[in-house]
């Protein structure tokens, strides 16, 4: 299974009730992750969203497990944002 299938299975166990709003989830070198109304999908490169995260595969898979906590991860640098902080917080909640 590759990275963004773990990612879109892992994503959509946590997201039950669905999420208001659209986040993308950039994997470095493995692709990207879409979440919205609609549930949790592989991207493909026209796929545009309320928040653009970026990170590294494992920043991506501690934020997943529960390790790394996403707003430290922000801080530090190795998690990296790029539209609306306010999706991005409310992803945040959803996940944890």
């Amino acid at each position: 299974m590759s990275m963004i299938d773990e990612a879109v299975a892992a994503l959509s166990a946590k997201l039950t009730g669905g999420f208001d709003g659209s986040a993308k989830f950039v994997i470095e070198g493995e692709g990207a992750v879409i979440v919205d109304g609609g549930g949790v999908r592989a991207a493909s490169d026209g796929d545009d969203a309320d928040v653009t995260m970026t990170a590294s595969v494992d920043t991506f898979q501690g934020i997943l497990s529960g390790d790394v906590n996403p707003a430290m991860a922000f801080m530090s640098g190795k998690l990296k944002l790029d539209g609306d902080m306010g999706t991005a917080m409310r992803l945040g909640s959803a996940l944890g």
